[in-house]
């Protein structure tokens, strides 16, 4: 498939790159030299660059530097690759002890979501609608669940300011922010958090999640299972697994042994 090439986005990453390789600001003119590019688009793509946090100007030199928002970027890919570094072995641990075929994946929050870092599926696991780097609704996944029963309740208000409009997806879960208390007050108790079909039809997980150094919840570990395929001591047994996983990722997040 041919991919349309569209000449303003172009020039606007070569700013962006371009400012990346150098420590001081850098003048409109000179970006249009290095970059032989008319100065008139130039000033147009910064001026969008810095409304949309990329670039910011420095009036008293004239001149232009990357914006806060790359290396918020770059800080939260850095962040994603090294928890996925330390968690992917925990998940093949997961699905190589599973007592059914599994699905396990490692997430962390993103505001009122979660986005998934790692996956590892066991042959014949379920096919599930995640992938790294999809994101789902914190409150309808067992990963999110795991990580807000950890954040004090606060915070948790903050990332969900519409209490009486919660989204579902085919109409399952929990639909006002009291009902997700109740629902983060039972996972907090257990240490573990669950959901039955509120992402998927036939298909549950249950998670558990690895704290830092913090007490942030930095990243959950969950599993996902065919509803129908599994026994009471199944789930009891993931469940057992994931909780185990998840002190595993603390442990490795806090530097203990």
């Amino acid at each position: 498939m041919l991919v349309p090439d569209v000449p303003a986005a172009r020039a606007a990453l070569r700013i962006v790159a371009h400012l990346a390789h150098h420590s001081d600001p850098v003048a409109a003119s000179t970006l249009a030299r290095d970059l032989q590019l008319p100065r008139s688009s130039v000033y147009q793509l910064l001026r969008v660059l810095q409304e949309e946090g990329f670039v910011v100007h420095y009036p008293e030199a004239r001149a232009y530097g990357l914006g806060a928002l790359v290396a918020e970027i770059g800080g939260s890919v850095l962040r994603a690759s090294r928890l996925a570094r330390l968690g992917t072995p925990l998940l093949e641990r997961l699905v190589r002890g599973a007592p059914v075929p599994v699905v396990a994946q490692l997430a962390v929050l993103a505001g009122s979501d979660v986005s998934y870092v790692g996956q590892v599926a066991a042959p014949r696991a379920p096919t599930t609608v995640v992938r790294v780097g999809v994101r789902l609704p914190a409150h309808l996944t067992a990963t999110g669940r795991a990580m807000l029963a950890v954040l004090p309740a606060g915070q948790v208000r903050a990332l969900f300011p519409h209490r009486e409009s919660l989204i579902t997806r085919r109409g399952v879960g929990p639909r006002t922010l009291p009902e997700l208390d109740a629902i983060l007050a039972r996972a907090r108790a257990e240490g573990l958090s669950s959901e039955d079909g509120e992402i998927t039809a036939g298909y549950a997980s249950v998670a558990a999640t690895g704290i830092d150094r913090t007490g942030y919840p930095a990243a959950a570990l969950g599993v996902t299972y065919r509803a129908a395929a599994v026994s009471p001591a199944d789930v009891d047994a993931l469940a057992a697994a994931a909780r185990e996983a998840a002190a595993a990722l603390s442990a490795r997040l806090q530097g203990r042994a």
